[in-house]
């Protein structure tokens, strides 16, 4: 399988958003759902992108790679500056370094940044259709414990603070980038990722109640995931658009077909027209 690390050092990083919490201390006033808030769709359009700039030694300790790593990150935000606006964020101390590799198109903001993340260890915007924005927080501890996170677990919180938006935290821990929703009410996750000690303690409809919470959402669709692989738990999360679920997987794992047999019959009678692909 094509671990994340192994991915950025073979694709040149084409990428781009502590204890943790007991469940039962989260309360249902806390949470974006309660207060008429979602998760909008992927393919909604925004106002602008995050992202983080990597300088963690211990996460990148070869100098030179980790020199790659921000080149690689620069052409990206360079580009996508072209187009819309681009916030990086980062330490103020790196940004006079940074400032060599960034146009004078992207904006920085003054927040630490452990690694590049930002699909993950960023904020998660969420709306009231109503011109509202607010930003839910899923408490990011570094994919279970398995990468320092000490700034990158701060950075949600942070983004809220700057921007003046109420910040929706019930306790739950997760990444953003570990659920798909349709923008309408349903969500597709893995369970590996979420109903995991590593990450949250409880049973898999407490995890439940809390995501739904969380993203503003009235049904969760589960897929099983891929327990122990890579940092992330599973393979690749399923996309999920208004008239398509196109559930995607890594290649070389075993029963694979099984693994992404998932919960078709219960996709195809929302109506969703379901495709599956294997990423070699």
């Amino acid at each position: 399988m094509l671990s994340r690390r192994r991915f950025s050092k073979g694709a040149a990083l084409a990428g781009a958003a502590s204890l943790m919490p007991k469940i039962a201390g989260a309360t249902d006033m806390t949470n974006a759902r309660a207060a008429g808030f979602h998760l909008p769709a992927e393919d909604d359009p925004h106002a602008r992108t995050f992202m983080q700039w990597p300088v963690s030694r211990r996460v990148h300790p070869d100098p030179v790679f980790l020199g790659m790593v921000q080149q690689a990150i620069a052409d990206i935000a360079n580009a996508i500056a072209e187009f819309e606006p681009v916030v990086m964020l980062m330490d103020a101390s790196h940004e006079r370094a940074a400032r060599r590799r960034l146009s004078d198109a992207v904006e920085v903001w003054d927040v630490p940044t452990d690694d590049l993340w930002a699909r993950d260890s960023g904020p998660m915007f969420v709306v009231d259709g109503q011109g509202g924005l607010a930003v839910s927080h899923l408490n990011f501890n570094g994919w279970g414990g398995k990468q320092v996170h000490r700034h990158d677990g701060s950075i949600a919180r942070r983004i809220a603070e700057i921007m003046q938006l109420e910040l929706f935290d019930n306790g739950l821990v997760g990444e953003p980038g570990g659920v798909e929703t349709d923008g309408h009410g349903t969500l597709i996750a893995h369970e590996s990722s979420w109903v995991n000690p590593n990450r949250n303690t409880g049973s898999r409809a407490e995890v439940e109640r809390l995501l739904l919470d969380a993203v503003g959402a009235d049904k969760m669709i589960w897929a099983p995931g891929i327990a122990g692989a890579d940092i992330t738990e599973f393979g690749k999360t399923p996309l999920f658009t208004r008239e398509r679920v196109k559930a995607v997987q890594d290649a070389g794992v075993a029963d694979i077909t099984g693994a992404l047999r998932f919960r078709r019959e219960e996709l195809r009678t929302m109506g969703a027209d379901v495709v599956l692909s294997l990423i070699p």
